[in-house]
């Protein structure tokens, strides 16, 4: 199993770095979610990129509710998958889908706190949240999602981060804000809501943050938090430009060439 997982980790993380894909993983580290996590963390281990922050993943309680699991996942973000709005974005191999969602840039003191971090706490370590656009894909030459582990083995299937402007912390109604995603050239447009995430943004960044810090995750810089996608994965029919609004927080902007 270690020989396995070490061999299989320099594969992903070969792939990741060099935007290329490889075979799909055994089913033994996507069905079972301990080994896709041992993989993911394995994986991640071997990326030379500054860890710039985290995403939560799988925030969508109906489809965790299918797979029968109790919790998402996070996975590890890194500087080169982040840019800003308006940037210019190449659309990968395997990528799948589209999504928006909420950032927090939080001080880097939280995962020292030696209380439990609560939605009511949480704020005196926000230090700005925005808008963002996710892209997500596979690492493999795989199609579908039919398990969390099949996201979480890959990078957290993690492509490319697009944030909005940040703007100062303040306390809103993250568990109803409306937010639309839409590509200008093709017309697609796909409205959601942020209670779609977890019940809350907030409450994914309180999960994500509390696991982190059982799982003694350390970082020596303020970070992002990506809280999960507020209108599920939305498949890329058309290039062009894409964009996110979020009620409160902005619009983020990116073309898909």
């Amino acid at each position: 199993m270690q020989k396995e997982l070490a061999t299989l980790s320099k594969k992903l993380a070969k792939a990741f770095n060099t935007n290329s894909l490889i075979a799909p993983l055994p089913s033994k580290f996507c069905k079972n979610t301990k080994n896709a996590n041992l993989l993911r963390v394995a994986s991640e281990k071997l990326i030379k990129s500054p860890v710039i922050g985290f995403k939560a993943g799988g925030t969508g309680k109906a489809m965790l509710k299918k797979w029968k699991e109790k919790e998402p996942f996070y996975a590890s973000i890194f500087k080169k998958n982040l840019v800003k709005t308006n940037s210019k974005v190449k659309l990968s191999k395997n990528t799948f889908g589209i999504e928006l969602e909420v950032f927090y840039f939080l001080k880097k003191n939280v995962l020292e706190s030696k209380s439990k971090i609560t939605e009511k706490n949480i704020g005196r370590y926000i230090d700005g949240m925005g808008p963002c656009i996710e892209l997500v894909g596979y690492r493999q030459r795989k199609k579908g999602v039919s398990c969390l582990g099949d996201l979480t083995a890959d990078f957290g299937c993690n492509v490319k981060f697009i944030i909005g402007k940040k703007q100062k912390y303040k306390k809103l109604k993250f568990n109803n804000l409306p937010t639309t995603l839409f590509n200008k050239k093709s017309g697609q447009t796909v409205n959601g809501n942020t209670k779609a995430v977890y019940d809350s943004p907030l409450k994914s960044l309180v999960w994500l943050v509390n696991r982190a810090r059982k799982d003694k995750v350390t970082i020596n810089k303020n970070f992002y938090v990506f809280t999960g996608s507020t209108v599920g994965v939305v498949p890329i029919l058309k290039k062009g430009l894409f964009e996110g609004q979020i009620k409160s927080l902005g619009t983020v902007k990116t073309t898909v060439q």
